[in-house]
């Protein structure tokens, strides 16, 4: 008997900025899509790299990308999972925002690395994240995810 496994919306929501997180972070080590690419340094505001021309880039910054995708899809398998990712990685890029906003973008602070075009992403992502986590959904739990 085959078991058939239902997913909330804010599940399917979370698991797609999962996808999303994992695809920006694999893009960022892409030459071509990634501009400057030979300017792409470990960490630090001397990382030239842009991601699609626009945002500034890291090999630490494209680390985290790509954890953050593993932690939406890992999280995602849950309700109570996705609705803390969501709600935790808002919060996150949130403070993220902060910081690109209180740190010289020229100094060593500047260690993830952020431009301006980072912090704008930053402060969208937040808000659309911390919404998409609060909003109601419809059903936050399936009967099949209930039987488990």
């Amino acid at each position: 008997m085959e078991t058939e496994v239902r997913r909330t919306p804010r599940q399917l929501l979370a698991a797609i900025v999962g996808v999303v997180f994992l695809l920006v972070g694999l893009l960022g080590f892409i030459p071509g899509v990634t501009t400057h690419y030979d300017m792409l340094t470990f960490a630090g505001h001397h990382s030239g790299a842009l991601l699609l021309g626009v945002f500034a880039v890291s090999i630490l910054h494209n680390i985290v990308h790509l954890a953050f995708g593993v932690a939406g899809l890992a999280m995602a398998r849950t309700a109570s999972g996705a609705r803390a990712f969501l709600i935790g990685g808002g919060v996150v890029y949130l403070v993220l925002w902060l910081y690109g906003l209180v740190i010289d973008h020229g100094s060593a602070a500047n260690f993830v690395p952020v431009n301006t075009a980072d912090n704008w992403l930053h402060l969208g992502l937040g808000v659309v994240m911390i919404a998409l986590g609060l909003i109601p959904l419809g059903a936050t739990r399936s009967p099949v995810a209930d039987s488990r």
